[in-house]
This record gives C-alpha cells, structure tokens and sequence, in this order.
C-alpha cells in the first residue's frame, strides 16, 4: 500500500478530528503545527526579561493550540493557520499578563531612565542618547537599552487589558480604529513616512540593516538570524535592541 503524502495524511487526521474527535488524529495534527507555537514563542520572547522561561510560553501556546483544534469550523472561510495564530498569540499574552512577568526593579529602572531623559531634555534643549542618560544614572549602557527594550512590550501587553470606561467587557484594543482603509492624504502620508524610514535604515551598519530585514520583513526568527550571521540568538537580540532605540531616536529627532 502506497505511503500516503503529507497533505493526504493531513486532510485525512481533519477529517477524522472532525467527525468522531480521533484521539490519534488529533495527536497528528498537534504535531503537524506545532512549528506554529515555535514561531510566536520566538517572536514574543524575542524581547523578554531572561526571567521569562520560553517553556512557559511554549506551555501558554500549546493550550491555544489546543483551544483552536477544539473550535475550528472548517465550514468557515478562513485558513486554520491564520485562526491558530490568533489563538495562540492570545494564549501566550494571557499567561504573561497572568504571571506578572516584567519584574519590579525593571519597572523601577524604566520608571528612572523615563524621569532622567525628561530632565536632561529639558536641560539640553535637545532629544538625549542612551549613553548620555546611562552615564547620569550611573548605569550600563547596555542596561539602558535593555530595559527599554522590555517596558516598551509592556505597553504593547497593556492595550489587552479591559478598557476602564467601557460599559463592556471591551479591551483597548476594540477602541481602535480601523485604519486599513486609508484616505488619500493619509496615503499620501504613511508613504513618506516608509519613505523617511527607508533612509533612516539606510544609516546603520550593514549587520543591523540586515536584522531588520531578516526579522520584519522575512519574519525570521532571532535563532534562525543568529544561524544565519553565525551569531549567538543573545548577540542578535543585543544587535536588534540597539537598532530599535536608535530608529525611535532618529525618528523623534525629526
């Protein structure tokens, strides 16, 4: 009996998940995406406190997984990649926001290097560089960065939580518009600014140009970029820390 390809054996563990809930069916198909729950694990623990276990998000993403095998409807229009994405993403936000996972002392350093950039701004009469306010703090350069670098998903985090002045269960996000559908000014506008974005990449070095690209535009993950320059996955998440702060810097000293 001729082996049956990947794409058969797949259609065929739905098929059986979705009539009588096969129990090995749905082994397979686990197996079949967990590449999924890899892919957002990475891409959410790229900027993480090293407190932050990847097995825990990993732990978080298979429970969406699971949660989206469970309430699929094939009959529907939409891919199951694209609703387990959405699944699992929620999964892992929901176990970070559950374990408190940006420590205190982090919040308390954010908290310092926000009132020390204010006052050497004011001070100056310019926009400030990391140096410069590790140096008025007595802190690491490299320690400004990194911290920013974590408060700066907080606040990604925080616009999940429910809205306070919502009569619903709505979160921040559901207040948002929706701004896929641009005017033409507003066309017009986002244009120059890929365009301002584009020359300010075009500045950095050669390495931080191609992490850029590698990791938003080809959507690699840190450990497949770090294969890829013969780095370590800590040395591109350094690498892609520095690059950030220094693109907001640039792009608020216009």
């Amino acid at each position: 009996m001729p082996q049956i390809n990947a794409t058969k054996q797949l259609q065929h563990d739905w098929s059986r998940w979705s009539e009588d809930r096969d129990e090995v069916a749905c082994d397979r198909l686990v197996q079949a995406y967990l590449p999924l729950v890899d892919y957002h694990v990475q891409r959410i623990g790229a900027n993480l406190p090293r407190n932050v276990q990847l097995d825990d998000l990993r732990s978080n993403g298979m429970l969406g997984l699971y949660d989206a095998l469970e309430k699929f409807d094939e009959k529907r229009e939409l891919k199951f990649d694209t609703y387990a994405s959405f699944r699992i993403r929620g999964a892992i936000i929901d176990g970070l926001r559950q374990m408190d996972w940006l420590p205190r002392s982090v919040r308390e350093k954010t908290k310092k290097i926000d009132q020390a950039t204010e006052k050497l701004e004011q001070q100056y009469g310019r926009y400030v560089n990391p140096k410069e306010v590790a140096d008025y703090l007595g802190m690491n350069e490299e320690d400004v960065y990194k911290t920013i670098n974590e408060s700066y998903l907080a606040h990604q985090l925080s616009i999940d939580e429910p809205a306070q002045d919502s009569e619903k269960e709505d979160s921040f996000t559901a207040t948002i518009m929706d701004e896929k559908t641009l005017t033409p000014e507003q066309h017009i506008d986002k244009k120059g600014q890929m365009e301002e974005l584009a020359e300010i990449i075009k500045t950095f070095n050669e390495k931080e140009q191609l992490i850029i690209s590698l990791f938003y535009f080809e959507e690699l993950t840190l450990t497949e970029i770090g294969e890829i320059l013969n780095v370590s996955t800590s040395r591109v998440s350094q690498i892609h820390s520095k690059t950030i702060f220094k693109l907001q810097q640039k792009l608020l000293s216009k």
